[in-house]
């Protein structure tokens, strides 16, 4: 949305705020294409034959991985895994052998990589959640290999050489990844969504960073720009002097915020346990070293998304037990395999289905295949009992009450406590009956946004409907609260919803009683949730629940905290 001031020229575009902040500073906007006149210089690149302009293809996309493998080495944690992941997809079998064939067809080498990067792109689109994420480092990858080709410099974000406000239409990953924060003041993109790889990154990087921000690239080169990723803002015209006060003001209240040191309780008494997401051991002993009560969610599916076979249960066990033993004396919510759709696992997943954010994923792989949730949780178990570590266990992807109840039997089977993720709507509408059979609910935020608003949540142009505070989803996790209220059973959020500090003080309200997050998000919300009693945080659910829209929710939020 853009405000305009009749007075003046001073404008205010709005967009889905994603990570908190506020910053100052003149309008960098990227622009990330191939010049078409070196393109159309190059023309068919004189080859021989197919045979030679496949291998120039291969001297081009190896120099592609390459440059990201490079990038990969300088950065950590999701920035590095995403660079590496890029890495791998510049130098995809599946992708070359499309170039081949169309070269071999009589097209040109610049059309056959075009073709071949769009008809893996329709693919990708269509199966929807992370892999359509895909698509965007596809276009990417397809402009640095045309641009190798074509002897011009790699597109992409080139830093400035004074602090500048990021503008672009969408950013991909090898641009995000590669960004320093002692520049690059905050992001601002067209596209993208709260889930996007440039605000996963941004997140890691805690630069303030709002996304579908319509007109952004209308703004004019160099202008200065105040930049709420609180409110979701992009204002041009603000007085210099105020501007910077804000930002002065914002600089402080978070430096008190990265102070914090838990554990979250509201100014009346009320704990909230604050838990981190992690992937492996090495990121939960990373997590560890913070100021959590445990893992909220330990994604188990990321340890496996490169086997080709199941590992043994024992293998299983090592992988798991490296998680559970920084978190003695603590706990940690063990997540079974939610593959499928856009986590696609070689030993798991079915091939060839149509709609795969719909389809066999998560517990639905155990229907036909026992053995691998049996194996699974035998592995947790050992873990479990070498470790000594309290463990819990949820499934992905439960629909109804029988689910719940037969995998609550398996794992209480094997001595630990069985929980089920709320994101199909039909789960939080049968919040109460699912607490019956289960011992905890937890609400990924993420898949319950998806199917409640029947929105895939990397559409770019519907970031909007993949909002967490949308009514709808708001209304779902409420229901879900309640049940665990009135069951007195645990409730969490284990979404990218947990990360946001003023959404926190809303799910809080509500009754939920646990929030887990990424590791960087964990002191700002921990320290909001300190600043206020817990009558606020149900006088901010109430407002949030009553709004009819996030713009007016945020809104209604922020003014209650004054």
């Amino acid at each position: 949305m853009v405000t305009t001031d009749a007075a003046s020229d001073d404008r205010q575009l709005r967009g889905t705020p994603v990570v908190p902040g506020l910053a100052y500073g003149p309008a960098l906007l990227v622009r990330t294409e191939v010049a078409e006149q070196a393109i159309s210089a190059y023309g068919d690149g004189g080859h021989a034959d197919a045979d030679a302009a496949l291998a120039a293809y291969d001297t081009a996309a190896a120099a592609v991985a390459e440059g990201f493998e490079a990038k990969a080495g300088r950065a950590s944690g999701a920035a590095a895994e995403v660079l590496t992941a890029s890495a791998g997809l510049a130098r995809d079998k599946g992708l070359r052998g499309g170039v081949k064939k169309r070269l071999g067809s009589g097209e040109d080498l610049i059309a056959a990589v075009r073709g071949s990067v769009e008809q893996f792109v329709g693919v990708f689109t269509s199966m929807g959640g992370l892999m359509a994420e895909r698509a965007t480092d596809l276009k990417d990858i397809e402009k640095r290999v045309v641009a190798r080709l074509v002897g011009e410099p790699e597109p992409g974000v080139q830093l400035p050489d004074e602090p500048a406000v990021l503008v672009a239409e969408d950013l991909a990953p090898a641009d995000t990844a590669g960004l320093d924060p002692a520049v690059v003041l905050a992001l601002v993109t067209e596209r993208g969504g709260s889930t996007s790889h440039t605000a996963i990154i941004a997140r890691q990087l805690g630069l303030p960073c709002i996304v579908g921000v319509a007109g952004a690239l209308e703004l004019a080169a160099g202008s200065p720009v105040l930049v709420d990723g609180v409110a979701g803002t992009v204002a041009t015209g603000v007085d210099p002097d105020e501007a910077r006060r804000l930002v002065e003001e914002d600089r402080v209240l978070r430096a008190e915020l990265e102070s914090w040191t838990g554990p979250a309780e509201t100014t009346d008494g009320t704990r909230v346990k604050v838990l981190a997401n992690v992937a492996d051991g090495e990121s939960a002993a990373a997590a560890a070293a913070g100021p959590v009560e445990g893992v909220g969610l330990f994604r188990t599916e990321l340890s496996f998304l490169n086997r080709k076979d199941e590992p043994s249960v024992e293998e299983q066990a090592d992988i798991y037990a490296a998680v559970l033993d920084p978190f003695e004396g603590r706990y940690v919510v063990v997540r079974t395999l939610d593959a499928g759709s856009d986590k696609p696992i070689a030993f798991a997943t079915h091939e060839g289905e149509e709609n795969p954010a719909l389809g066999v994923r998560g517990l639905r792989l155990s229907f036909d295949n026992p053995g691998l949730l049996e194996r699974q949780l035998d592995g947790i178990a050992r873990a479990a009992e070498r470790t000594g570590t309290e463990t819990w266990v949820m499934a992905p992807m439960v629909a109804t009450v029988a689910e719940a109840r037969d995998f609550a039997e398996q794992v209480r089977g094997r001595g630990l406590k069985a929980g089920v993720m709320v994101e199909v709507p039909s789960a939080a509408l049968l919040a109460h009956r699912m607490l019956e059979a289960v011992d905890f609910l937890s609400i990924g935020t993420n898949d319950l946004t998806q199917y409640a608003m029947a929105t895939d949540r990397m559409a770019t142009d519907l970031a909007h409907l993949t909002d967490p505070w949308q009514p709808a989803v708001l209304q779902l996790v409420a229901i879900t609260a309640e049940a665990g209220k009135q069951a007195g059973k645990p409730v969490g959020v284990c979404g990218e919803a947990a990360a946001d500090p003023l959404l926190a003080l809303v799910l809080v309200g509500m009754g939920i009683t646990s929030l887990s997050m990424a590791a960087a998000a964990v002191r700002p919300v921990g320290a909001q949730l300190s600043r206020v009693s817990m009558d606020t945080c149900e006088r901010a659910a109430e407002a949030a629940l009553a709004a009819p829209d996030p713009l007016t929710a945020r809104d209604a939020v922020r003014a209650l905290l004054g």
